[in-house]
């Protein structure tokens, strides 16, 4: 068990925590990490390509020339896929790429990643998530505080004005602890979590609180 440090929004400290071992201080695993980086990506991947074969194109039902004496080649229909227009050869179809991770291995690729953000100093605990007003101005104005310039923001429960003030910042993303996720977490180099959430991740992670 690690204890930290709990602070308020301006980085004053105002209690401590106690971080799960087995969560937050596990061997990082670059390899569990790449593997659930890998399957969050492709289940995020809309899958909307697709063209048409020579069977999907329209007209073509007439022999475009005479079979003999043009100097060309023998067609018997325009919608080949050698002719300008044609229907593609081996088109690509509508599919979807998600796959299924087995659930420890998820677990596995959290606790890595949170581990590997404690390791390296740049996770935060902070006692509530509440921002003044949902104003991102306020919201900006205490991340700076923390010296972060990428961050996911994470509470026990979701925070309405939490979720406003940071729906435009590009550099933050804000969840509830049922969005955390490992992709996140390694993008944004820095989690900034509730003290109420740590049960709850703990859970998330597969670990008795």
């Amino acid at each position: 068990m690690a204890n930290v440090d709990v602070y308020n929004w301006d980085k004053k400290k105002v209690g401590d925590a106690t971080l799960n071992a087995e969560v937050f201080e596990a061997p990082v695993r670059e390899d569990i990490l790449h593997t659930v980086v890998k399957w969050q990506l492709a289940c995020r991947r809309q899958g909307t390509h697709k063209a048409k074969t020579r069977g999907e194109v329209s007209g073509g039902g007439s022999k475009p020339y005479k079979q003999k004496g043009t100097g060309n080649a023998r067609r018997g229909s325009s919608r080949s896929p050698l002719i300008a227009g044609g229907g593609a050869t081996f088109a690509p179809r509508m599919r979807y790429y998600g796959y299924t991770l087995p659930r420890k291995v998820k677990q596995a690729g959290l606790k890595s990643a949170l581990s590997h953000l404690f390791k390296e100093g740049r996770l935060f605990v902070v006692d509530a998530m509440d921002v003044e007003g949902g104003k991102t101005k306020n919201l900006v104005g205490s991340l700076n505080k923390f010296g972060a310039q990428k961050a996911v923001l994470i509470s026990a429960e979701e925070q309405e004005s939490t979720k406003r003030a940071s729906s435009n910042l590009q550099n933050f993303r804000y969840y509830s602890v049922e969005g955390l996720n490992v992709y996140d977490l390694l993008k944004f180099d820095t989690a900034i979590i509730t003290q109420d959430s740590l049960d709850k991740i703990n859970q998330r992670c597969g670990v008795e609180a």
